[in-house]
């Protein structure tokens, strides 16, 4: 697991992961392959970057949500990926 250090993003790339985080269908995955933080990194850099109402929202949202863990989504899925979502730097 990757620890959290927001000296290592760029506020360009600190954007980008929160906007992914709140997309319902941007699975954990994606953002771990992308800038290398676990799910309990990325829930850790959300309570600290959020107001807590609005990390109270994000992770009730998220919290069990099927399409945000790829081991739980059905098979059947099959979206088209934003060609940066999976950028490798």
């Amino acid at each position: 697991m990757t620890k959290f250090s927001k000296n290592n993003l760029t506020d360009a790339d600190l954007s980008r992961l929160i906007e992914m985080a709140w997309e319902d269908r941007t699975p954990f995955d994606a953002i771990e392959s992308q800038f290398g933080l676990s799910e309990s990194a990325v829930i850790e850099l959300m309570r600290s970057q959020l107001k807590r109402s609005s990390f109270n929202l994000w992770r009730k949202r998220v919290t069990g949500r099927v399409t945000k863990h790829v081991a739980l989504r059905s098979k059947l899925v099959n979206r088209a990926h934003c060609p940066t979502q999976y950028k490798h730097k």
